[in-house]
């Protein structure tokens, strides 16, 4: 499947040729440079590893400075293997957002949730707490209830819904559709939200 390396980095609305104003998705598709070419005969399957944003050296271990200087590039900080044998690359080339995608594709966005730490089960699982404050109801609006039975089967289930860490879960959102692509500022709009912070890195897979 193609697909390129970016970072979301907001979101803002545009009108359509109707009118209609569209929510989307404003992401950095800044052209991701090609660090590794695998083949069938050396890796046994055949894929592309991507890179993409520049990375201070000092930051980055020896082992992959090399690696990065075999390509002839910079150190990069995000790394991605896509399987496009279709494209024609080489070691070191580019690949902009514009030579994978188009205005009106359709394309899965891959990132990780916004962190919201340890959550209780309202906000977690969307309960609605065990009731009214009234009728000997003190203080437990936002209370789970009974979480399991007394003497059978005599303890919590797995999986129970409780309250915990709530984010950081990597998310693929499908089937959105690209509303807009600025080649020279590299720059896609993509209809809707996608998972992640504002500066967090995506994945754009095409779905063609």
């Amino acid at each position: 499947m193609n697909g390129i390396i970016g970072k979301k980095l907001g979101m803002t609305s545009v009108f359509a040729e109707d009118g209609r104003n569209i929510p989307v998705t404003v992401i950095d598709a800044s052209p991701n440079v090609v660090t590794q070419v695998k083949d069938e005969e050396k890796d046994g399957y055949a894929s592309l590893q991507l890179a993409f944003q520049d990375r201070k050296a000092k930051n980055v271990s020896q082992a992959m400075q090399g690696h990065f200087k075999k390509a002839g590039t910079t150190p990069k900080s995000k790394l991605v293997e896509f399987d496009m044998t279709d494209l024609d690359k080489n070691l070191g080339d580019t690949i902009s957002v514009d030579e994978l995608f188009e205005e009106g594709d359709k394309v899965n966005v891959v990132g990780t949730t916004k962190g919201k730490g340890f959550q209780g089960v309202v906000k977690r699982h969307g309960f609605h707490g065990v009731g009214d404050a009234t009728h000997g109801q003190h203080n437990r609006q936002r209370a789970p209830g009974a979480i399991g039975a007394c003497a059978t089967p005599s303890k919590v289930v797995k999986g129970m819904k409780m309250g915990g860490r709530t984010g950081t879960d990597r998310v693929k959102t499908k089937n959105l559709e690209v509303v807009k692509i600025f080649a020279d500022k590299h720059l896609i709009l993509i209809k809707g939200c996608v998972p992640g912070h504002k500066g967090a890195y995506v994945i754009v897979e095409s779905r063609r």
